[in-house]
């Protein structure tokens, strides 16, 4: 994305073991990332299933290369499973990101991840900008806009898929990113959906690792729905600079389970 940089695995706090009841089976921290079948879906953070809107063509709009995988991968690949045209437009090369799991210069290395993790998410149109990763917020929020705008009628979106307005994760360039897709939307006429994370889970990611997140309570989240997590996680490990053991991006993934949460930033026609 990048995240939040989290401490080394071996110097993550640890919370002293506690029972779960049998639905919860969260599995143990380990720092490395989890199969498929090890990922939890603990009720607290669930809601009633929802579904995704039947949009034909979605543009998702990020910051850095990474982002479609991280966070938005196993929704974009449920878009794509759908049948529905799906595209990302990011907005920087993300070469200014702490994380360097391989050698070699970034801005060429995380272009090139973006590329082959979109390819396993089925996302057939990638669209990568050169502004200045951790300046987005520097730039002009018109210009951004009329990048967005220009890329929704390229692809003919119906719809645009962002992080929230917090940024979710602490980055800045997360919430200018969003800003500038709301903002064409807004000239569009298009409806915008924002990923974000529950409240309980975006406190325990604070607690546990100091990370910067931020999330919504039950009341606020206008869509959970249930996902296959065996793509993203294969897009993940396409990002090889950025999936580093002991990230917070694990543990984020083992407390959301199975669901991703969603709120409607702007409504369709």
């Amino acid at each position: 994305m990048p995240e939040p940089a989290a401490r080394p695995a071996g110097d993550a706090p640890r919370a002293p073991p506690r029972p779960r009841p049998p639905a919860e089976a969260v599995p143990a921290r380990s720092g490395a990332p989890p199969g498929p079948g090890r990922l939890a879906v603990p009720g607290r953070f669930s809601a009633p299933d929802g579904r995704l809107p039947r949009w034909r063509s979605v543009l998702a709009v990020v910051a850095h290369p990474d982002d479609e995988s991280f966070a938005l991968g196993a929704l974009l690949a449920a878009f794509a499973g759908d049948g529905a045209r799906v595209s990302v437009l990011c907005l920087t090369h993300g070469e200014a990101s702490t994380l360097h799991g391989v050698a070699g210069d970034l801005e060429r290395l995380r272009a090139d991840e973006l590329t082959t993790a979109a390819g396993v998410l089925g996302i057939g149109d990638v669209r990568l900008l050169s502004y200045p990763d951790g300046h987005l917020s520097a730039a002009d929020p018109g210009e951004l806009a009329g990048r967005v705008t220009a890329a929704a009628r390229e692809t003919d979106a119906e719809g645009l898929l962002v992080f929230d307005p917090t940024g979710v994760t602490g980055h800045p360039d997360h919430a200018a990113a969003t800003a500038a897709a709301l903002r064409a939307a807004g000239g569009l006429g298009l409806p915008v959906l924002g990923w974000t994370v529950p409240e309980a889970v975006a406190d325990r990611l604070r607690r546990e690792y100091g990370a910067a997140f931020d999330g919504h309570p039950p009341e606020a989240v206008d869509l959970t729905v249930t996902v296959d997590r065996a793509p993203q996680l294969e897009a993940v490990a396409c990002h090889r600079s950025q999936a580093v053991p002991g990230s917070v991006l694990w543990r984020r993934l083992e407390l959301l389970g199975d669901r991703e949460h969603l709120r409607r930033l702007r409504p369709g026609p």
